[in-house]
This record gives structure tokens, C-alpha cells and sequence, in this order.
């Protein structure tokens, strides 16, 4: 007879919890009010407003469709400090001033800049998206120390900073289109707002950004809904280049590189009409972005003047050369045309040995491509490992879809073009040629630029609110698993591990693990993962239960449980709403009385997310809380 309980252990470890190369765009404002005269609105209840929301590493963007004209997807373009100058992005930046002075004494309201409203040289905090997760190394540009330092000085928390740059996007998105369709259809129009998370990071993470997106008004945990970056991107491109590049049974590998990261998920087209695809590799990231161009050109200038002229250049100076560096260099700049390039810095004197001349300094094409190539392979070996571990499964990759802001630089696409497409020898003879046999390791992989590449993540989003999701099956990025309790089995278990049980009167073991999903299996949110528990209550015995969901990173997840593993969440369970004739009354030998019950918590992996509810005998009996740590 053997029994498999859940077992909650004591004092066990838990886990602590656009781009740089964007420039404003100057061309205008779409014409939102001429698209309204044209479309008469739907105010009825069906009627909704999905608003996407690109919460990103440098840079953060907004879009928003009716779901009466859903084939007109408007980006939200001007923004606070612009001076005028539209942006289909605002910088994921925030400053906090000391309080100002009051009439009655120095207390005051405390001043927010955000976005372009923080001038250069003003101290910021960046990136502060990244500091949701710690299971994710910083960019080396970022120091934790100084961000802390800042956020101590306000008395502010980085849950604090994010759910505050959060309420100024909410603030300003819901200012605009009370402008753009008028103060009283938005008061009659729901708005549901869907934000972009990336894929590499963990359930705590996502939660974060839930909680925060929550505390910034945005909506509750309920209408709230999160989609992964790549897969957000995947949503806008394959709808983009449908139907004629789709085939059934391709793979397309997306490749979000932003400003402080880069993600990157693979996909399989499974149906056309209508389009349905799924994950075809586990997803993948890495701190590669384009804003290690800045620091790497910041070095090329400090190499190239001197480190006293450059500790003497004006802020402003400075400023002007890394933003032409920025605009123009990082996004235009191809090797085919071997022309020399002039950054700007007015002020600096001539000097010919270090190329400075009439305050510009002169860049070859061989010292640009030094600040491009170290972060290029790493993009390039991220792709690399997606189309291998597809092609190891007996998979072929179609295309490489590059979105984001470094997405766009024409560098980066060439790069991988002719990385991708290499001439390989000619296969070896054969009398009965095969496919495999015909092609190089990565013949016909195309790399494609869609339209809106830096907005392609934000459009997405909009459309998966507007259409539901097209992704079939995910793949796990962790072993999930609970720990639980069971029969000594001296064939099995230690016996250092045993101990006895009075209430079941044997010798039990503790700890040991049941995984029920592992990683890189695939899984679908419509069909739950059922953990099954069997708990044990002694009349008058509280019947709310907690229960923790342990992962594991490695390749194998082992058979008992170990100080590495991730806690997850803690999964509370209110078994009080369950009927007391579904608890089975047992006696032990001794006489003592107490209930069992046998029921099932189901687990749900969405694009962003996991959803858990209580069941017994398949009957649903309500929601459970998760914890995330």
C-alpha cells in the first residue's frame, strides 16, 4: 500500500524577488479624427478599446484599436517633453526631484520627470524594468548600487518606481484618447490593456508586472492580461506576410533585439486558415542589446581623444555626438558602403592624430564595425542556438524574424544574412540524393525586416486583445513540480531520510519530488496540468492548505529536492468550499479520528502567465491564490 502526500517543509529557501538606437520620428500624427469621421463609433457594450502596452528594457510604447475599425491599430506618437517632436517610443526613464518647498514650510509635493522630460545629464533611473527579476544578470552598464542608492533617497522600492512609470503611461495614453474620441465615448467604452513581458523572464516577474500594471490603474489581475515579447512580435509578423511566405509545417525563429535585451522564441506553422502555430524550441535571451553600442562607442572616443579631454568635454558636447551616434550611425550604418563617418562634437579642438577636425571626429568603417561585432555575434549565436536545437528535433527554419529597435539596424540584418546563407561546399556524391543531402546547414533560412519592426511588439500585443491567441503550444521553460510525502522504501530511499508517521503509523519519507511538467515539453492553456494531493485534517483542523510549486533549470530534475531548486509560488487553497461529503472520515489503530480528502489543483501556462484552480472529482470549487517569491 502506498500513499502520496503533499508535504509542506519548514524554513525551506526561497528566491528574493525602446531602444537606445530609437529616434523621434518626425513625421506627423496620424489623423485619428479624420478616420472617425469616416467610421461611425460603436458605443454599444460589444464596443471596446484594447490598449498594448511595450513595456521595455530603454524604451516603452503604446498602442491602441477599436474593436468596432480593428484593422486601424494608432501608436500613441507625442509625449510629455517631446516639444512638439513625435515618437513612436518614450524612454523607460524616471526621475524623482526633492519635494519643493511649501507655503507653510519645506514640505511640498514631490516633482516626477519621465520620459523625455529628463534631460541628459539629469540623474535617472534605467532599466529599472530589469530589476524585477533577479533571476536575470544586469547589463554591465547598470549598477545595482546606484540604483539603489537613488530609490533609498526617495523612500521608493523598484515595485514603487515601476508602478509609478506605469501610471504616467496610463495617465497620458488615457489624456490622449480622450482626445482623440472624445470625453464622452471613452466614458462609455471599457478599455482593456494588454502589456508585453520577455520570455526568459520567471512567474515572479510576470507577476511583478501584473501587480504593478494593477497599482498603476491599468486594470485587476483579472482583465489584466500579458503576452511574451517574441511571441507579441510573431502575432503582428506572421499576420503581416501571410499568406504567401506560410507554409505548414515551417519554423520561423523571432527575434525581438531591443534596446537592453534581446528574446528570441521559435515557431511552427501548424494551420493557415486560420493561421495557428506553435513554440518549436524552448525561448531564449540575452543582455545584448543595442544600448551596449553607447558604452562601447563611449570607450572608442575615450581610446581615441584621451581620457583628460574627455573627462573635460561638456556635458552638451557629449550629449550631441552620442546622439548623432545614436540617430543616424547605429541605424543606418552598413559596411557594403566603406564610407568614412563624422561625428559630431562641436568644441573639441583639431587634432589630426586623434581624427578630430573642425569639431567633428572621423570614424572608419573598420572602427565602427569594432563597436558592432562583439554585440552582433552574440545576437547572431542566440539565433545560432534556436535554429540548432529545431534542426537537432528534425526541424527546418524558414526565416528569422528581426523586430525591435536593434532589429532594425541594417547592420545586424546583413550580418545575419551572410551568417545564415554562407556558401558551404557541395554535398558528397550520392546515387540517391536526398533533401538533407541537397542543402548547407542553413540553406534557405531567409532573414526578414516586417514593416514597423520597432513597433511590431506593441502591435502585436493590440492584436492578440483584438483576436485571441494564434499560439496552439508553448514549451516549458522549467521542470514544475511539488514536493511530496511517501512510504519509506528501503529499495528507493535513504534511510537517514525516513521518519514515522503516528498519524499513518509507518515509516514516510519526505521531500521528494514529482515533476508534472518538464522542461521543453510542450503544453496547451486550454488543456490544465493536474497536480493531484491527498490531505490529511484532524477535527477542528484549519482547512486552508498551503502547498509550493517548485522548479528546476537543469536539463534532468532530480528525484528529491534540492537547495538550487526555484520556489515559485506558494499555492493557497481554501478546501472550506469544498462539500464536507466529499471528505472521507478514517480511523487509525489507536482510534484516533481524522478526514481525508483527495483533490486536484489545475495549472495553466498562458503566454505570460500560470493560472491555478481547485477541483475535486473534476467539479471546480474556486480559484487559488498564488504567491509569487
Amino acid at each position: 500500500m502506498s500513499f502520496n502526500f503533499s508535504s509542506k517543509r519548514k524554513n525551506q529557501p526561497t528566491i528574493q524577488q525602446g531602444p537606445a538606437n530609437g529616434t523621434r520620428n518626425t513625421k506627423e500624427v496620424d489623423n485619428v479624427s479624420s478616420k472617425l469621421a469616416a467610421v461611425k463609433l460603436d458605443t454599444t457594450a460589444s464596443g471596446r478599446l484594447i490598449v498594448g502596452c511595450d513595456f521595455g528594457t530603454t524604451y516603452s510604447g503604446v498602442a491602441v484599436a477599436y474593436t468596432g475599425t480593428p484593422d486601424d491599430i494608432d501608436i500613441i506618437k507625442t509625449w510629455p517633453g517631446g516639444n512638439g517632436i513625435t515618437s513612436e517610443k518614450v524612454p523607460t526613464e524616471i526621475a524623482y526631484d526633492a519635494p519643493t518647498a511649501g507655503p507653510n514650510g519645506p514640505k511640498g509635493e514631490r516633482t516626477v520627470k519621465w520620459g523625455f522630460q529628463v534631460q541628459p545629464g539629469e540623474t535617472r533611473l534605467r532599466c529599472i524594468k530589469l530589476f524585477l527579476d533577479r533571476n536575470q544578470k544586469l547589463p554591465p552598464y547598470i549598477s545595482s548600487l546606484d540604483t539603489a542608492t537613488q530609490l533609498r533617497k526617495y523612500d521608493k522600492t523598484v515595485m514603487d518606481a515601476v508602478t509609478d512609470y506605469l501610471q504616467l503611461i496610463y495617465k497620458h495614453t488615457m489624456d490622449t484618447l480622450k482626445v482623440r474620441y472624445g470625453q464622452s465615448f471613452m466614458a462609455t467604452t471599457e478599455t482593456d490593456w494588454i502589456l508585453t513581458v520577455p520570455a526568459v523572464w520567471s512567474d515572479a516577474a510576470k507577476n511583478a508586472t501584473l501587480q504593478a500594471a494593477e497599482r498603476a490603474g491599468m486594470g485587476d489581475m483579472h482583465s489584466l492580461r500579458l503576452i511574451s515579447e517574441p511571441e507579441a512580435a510573431a502575432v503582428y509578423t506572421f499576420k503581416a506576410i501571410q499568406p504567401n511566405n506560410l507554409r505548414v509545417g515551417s519554423s520561423f525563429v523571432v527575434c525581438d533585439a531591443g534596446g537592453g535585451t534581446v528574446d528570441l522564441i521559435a515557431y511552427r506553422i501548424i494551420q493557415l486558415n486560420p493561421l495557428r502555430i506553435e513554440e518549436s524550441a524552448v525561448g531564449a535571451g540575452g543582455l545584448c542589446g543595442s544600448a551596449l553600442l553607447n558604452y562601447r562607442f563611449e570607450d572608442h572616443v575615450k581610446a581615441r581623444i584621451g581620457g583628460e579631454r574627455y573627462k573635460n568635454m561638456k556635458t552638451k558636447t557629449w550629449n550631441i555626438g552620442l546622439k548623432y551616434f545614436e540617430e543616424f550611425v547605429k541605424r543606418n550604418f552598413n559596411d557594403n558602403e566603406q564610407q568614412d563617418i563624422s561625428i559630431p562634437f562641436p568644441g573639441l579642438p583639431d587634432d589630426e592624430e586623434a581624427g578630430l577636425d573642425c569639431g567633428f571626429l572621423a570614424m572608419t568603417t573598420e572602427q565602427v564595425k569594432s563597436i558592432f561585432d562583439p554585440v552582433v555575434q552574440e545576437v547572431i549565436n542566440l539565433v545560432e542556438e534556436q535554429v540548432e536545437s529545431i534542426r537537432r528535433k528534425g526541424g527546418n527554419v524558414s526565416g528569422i524574424v528581426l523586430v525591435g529597435g536593434f532589429g532594425q539596424s541594417n547592420y545586424l540584418y546583413n550580418r545575419m544574412r551572410s551568417h545564415l546563407n554562407s556558401e558551404v561546399p557541395p554535398p558528397p556524391y550520392t546515387e540517391r540524393p536526398t533533401h538533407a543531402a541537397a542543402l548547407g546547414p542553413h540553406s534557405g533560412i531567409e532573414v526578414m525586416h516586417p514593416m514597423y519592426a520597432w513597433t511590431a511588439v506593441v502591435r502585436g500585443a493590440v492584436l492578440r486583445g483584438l483576436e485571441g491567441s494564434i499560439v496552439t503550444n508553448r514549451r516549458s521553460r522549467w521542470h514544475y513540480g511539488t514536493s511530496y510525502a511517501t512510504v519509506f522504501d528501503e529499495t528507493r530511499h535513504p534511510v537517514t531520510d525516513r521518519y514515522w508517521s503516528p498519524l499513518w503509523e509507518r515509516w514516510m519519507v519526505s521531500d521528494r519530488m514529482q515533476w508534472h511538467i518538464s522542461k521543453g515539453e510542450q503544453v496547451n492553456e486550454n488543456q490544465p496540468i493536474s497536480f493531484h494531493y491527498t490531505r490529511n485534517f484532524r477535527p477542528g483542523q484549519s482547512l486552508i492548505v498551503e502547498d509550493d510549486l517548485i522548479a528546476c533549470d537543469a536539463e534532468i530534475a532530480p528525484d528529491s529536492y534540492q537547495k538550487d531548486f526555484i520556489n515559485v509560488c506558494t499555492l493557497t487553497t481554501n478546501l472550506n468550499t469544498v462539500p464536507r461529503g466529499l471528505f472521507t472520515r478514517l480511523t487509525t489503530t489507536k482510534g484516533v479520528e481524522f478526514d481525508n480528502l483527495d483533490f486536484t489543483l489545475d495549472m495553466r501556462i498562458e503566454s505570460a502567465g500560470l493560472m491555478f484552480e481547485l477541483k475535486v472529482d473534476g467539479i471546480r470549487y474556486g480559484a487559488v491564490s498564488a504567491k509569487f517569491h
